[in-house]
């Protein structure tokens, strides 16, 4: 038998998960999990990244308390966010959260002063979003943001809660591939790229490939929670890479939605596609398991759901996310549509005032109960999820006979059946804890248990508890996917 742990850090939560492997078949149980909420600091949205390596400890000695020792961990988390290191090692500040309107109109600027989308695209491969690594870090040197001048080393948020508990400084490709800073092409960082915006390449160091070591738990960590030296593992560090990881799939074929906070649908490719057609479309290329690339377009996803039930739960109503999907079930359908990555839906706070005002400005009838705003959401979604569907078998040559799910949004069976209708074709769910399992399969590789991804996906579809949805009401929500492309005028672009 072997265990392995793995933290898998989302954008609203965490948690530790304890995995054993013994004769081909996986088992999991959740050891710690605990909130992961943004700071607001003035004007500023920052992560609590100290709290967040806190609770990678307790979750090390929740562990350490149940009597197992595992024989390697790995970390996994979110992309695009980082943290600065000054010259004794120490972090500098806060990390700025993706969501923090520091990066407003920088892509723009970029592109004018910098370099063209064209050229930024041809050599990164990477969707065009307004938080992207490369707008932060230009948005900090076009304020004269005073941590560049004491920064010696940059880290992304898996990087750096590895690097307080090892002290190793390392990066991880999946991960480095989000930043809009690595060039596939060359398989490194671009160095030109990050010395037209002012950034010292020599901040970016060694780029670990997924199942790479990343040294132990240091020293000061140990004597701190009376541990051994636990082998870290640079897993699939970008947490859809782990997810995508985990996808129980047969072929070397699929189509796949991770679907949380944000959704991603994409597929697995062997080489980068940086096709004119790509940019266009707005697809990126990230980095993957096993020398892959995830071809894929990043999708608002249910944050939309998340953040208005935030905003009811701030007015007294505490609806519970089962409450909303039994609501949505008895609202009118096809009332009204959103397009979920409009950019005005994208910063926190007053989350139905926007769907209202998005209704308004497309001629729309305006949905005023929790049930029709939740309805807006879950429909617009399953018909997004359609397009880009669509976009990804056009851009990549390839047809999909259906579309696996994973992630923690398959908990919501509402979701996933009007997925099933929208595409018109089956939907597969599971693992709902994609991104730890794939954590986990990850560390098993590297731990020689298994010999690639496809025989850890072989037995991770032998250990979970799969389910299909099946299409229904195709003609109905046929029409409606007319309906919603023309009120959300979004493009059919010809390849």
């Amino acid at each position: 038998m072997s265990i392995a742990l793995a933290f898998d850090f989302g954008a609203s939560s965490g948690k530790a998960l304890l995995g054993r492997l013994t004769d081909n078949r996986i088992e999991t149980e959740e050891v710690h999990r605990f909130p992961n909420d943004p700071v607001q600091v003035g004007n500023r949205l920052h992560w609590d990244i100290l709290r967040l390596y806190h609770e990678v400890k307790t979750g090390l000695l929740k562990t350490k308390h149940a009597g197992l020792c595992p024989d390697s961990m790995g970390i996994d988390a979110w992309a695009v966010d980082f943290g600065l290191l000054g010259a004794d090692g120490a972090l500098l500040g806060n990390p700025y959260h993706y969501r923090d309107r520091h990066t407003d109109g920088m892509m723009e600027k970029l592109f004018a002063e910098v370099m063209p989308a064209s050229e930024v695209f041809a050599r990164t491969g990477i969707q065009f979003l307004p938080f992207n690594t490369l707008f932060q870090l230009y948005a900090m040197r076009k304020a004269d943001d005073p941590l560049l001048g004491m920064a010696r080393h940059w880290l992304m948020i898996p990087d750096l809660l590895r690097y307080f508990l090892t002290g190793e400084k390392f990066h991880e490709f999946s991960n480095a591939t989000t930043t809009q800073l690595f060039n596939p092409s060359a398989g490194d960082w671009d160095r030109e790229l990050m010395d037209r915006i002012g950034v010292p390449a020599a901040w970016f160091g060694k780029v670990l490939k997924p199942g790479s070591p990343a040294g132990e738990l240091r020293p000061s960590v140990r004597e701190e929670l009376q541990l051994g030296a636990t082998p870290v593992i640079a897993v699939a560090e970008h947490d859809t890479g782990s997810a995508v990881a985990a996808i129980p799939a047969l072929d070397r074929s699929f189509a796949y939605l991770s679907c949380g906070t944000w959704s991603l649908l994409g597929t697995e490719v062997t080489q980068p596609v940086l096709s004119d057609a790509a940019r266009e479309m707005n697809f990126t290329n990230e980095g993957g398991v096993g020398g892959t690339y995830r071809l894929l377009k990043n999708i608002m996803g249910l944050w939309l759901l998340q953040e208005i039930r935030r905003e009811w739960q701030r007015a007294g109503r505490n609806h519970s996310f089962p409450e909303l999907v039994a609501l949505a079930v008895q609202a009118k359908p096809f009332a009204a549509f959103i397009e979920p990555d409009d950019p005005l839906f994208l910063p926190p706070g007053d989350m139905a005032v926007r769907i209202r005002a998005y209704c308004q400005r497309t001629g729309q009838r305006l949905p005023e109960t929790p049930g029709e705003l939740v309805r807006c959401i879950l429909e617009s979604l399953a018909l997004k999820y359609r397009y880009v569907l669509e976009l990804t078998e056009r851009l990549s040559d390839k047809s999909f006979g259906g579309l696996h799910m994973v992630g923690g949004g398959i908990h919501n069976t509402l979701l996933c059946q009007w997925t099933a209708n929208a595409i018109g074709r089956p939907v597969w769910t599971g693992p709902a804890e994609g991104s730890a399992i794939g954590n986990l399969a990850v560390q098993w590789i590297a731990g020689g248990h298994f010999r690639d991804i496809a025989e850890a996906r072989r037995t991770i579809r032998d250990s979970v508890a799969l389910q299909t949805y099946e299409p229904l009401d195709k003609t109905a929500w046929e029409e409606a996917y007319g309906r919603f492309r023309r009120v959300t005028g979004l493009p059919s672009i010809a390849l």
